[in-house]
């Protein structure tokens, strides 16, 4: 069974979070919430307030995906963990997924992971994706690198998941049981 840890920070997109979450846990991917702000509740960009799994520092390192959503200022607040950080360069450096939507592929476009890479994110901030070549499908993935543009895209972005960390088969299903693009 695969596991991935989703990281929060105060202004996450919430639609984006959880559709990911929900999508993700209903094809038995262990997901575990993880919140970078030290405490369990987290507050997303709209004033929903989520319970995490966990915070960062009990948090497995040693996971199938690192998954970052977006919203602001949640992908502000998750650039600015040094913690996640290096868990991203690492990730990124052993070939390991890391996916990320909206705002959030920003991240790694600051970290320089995205160097002659494919990416897209969400309209009006192409110019985080410093060193990608810019796509505006709804999801890319390029290598170990998933990205997607925003809340719109949340299911087709959890479905590229599933495709990749299972098969397209079980993601298939999946679209067919959720009504989607029937």
């Amino acid at each position: 069974m695969s596991k991935v840890n989703m990281y929060f920070a105060t202004g996450f997109e919430e639609v984006e979070a959880l559709t990911v979450v929900d999508l993700l846990r209903r094809v038995k991917i262990e997901v575990d919430m993880v919140s970078v702000t030290g405490i369990k509740e987290v507050k997303g960009a709209h004033g929903i307030t989520v319970k995490m799994d966990k915070v960062f520092d009990q948090a497995d390192d040693d996971v199938d995906m690192l998954i970052l959503p977006g919203g602001m200022p949640g992908t502000t607040n998750l650039a600015a963990h040094l913690g996640l950080e290096t868990m991203i360069k690492t990730y990124n450096n052993r070939g390991k997924y890391i996916a990320a939507i909206c705002a959030a592929p920003t991240v790694f476009g600051k970290m320089g992971l995205l160097d002659g890479k494919y990416a897209t994110c969400y309209p009006g901030m192409e110019d985080g994706l410093e060193g990608a070549i810019v796509k505006y499908d709804p999801v890319v993935i390029d290598d170990n690198i998933i990205t997607s543009r925003g809340l719109g895209t949340a299911i087709d972005f959890a479905l590229a998941i599933i495709c990749e960390l299972i098969d397209e088969e079980t993601a298939n299903d999946l679209a067919k049981k959720i009504v989607y693009n029937l």
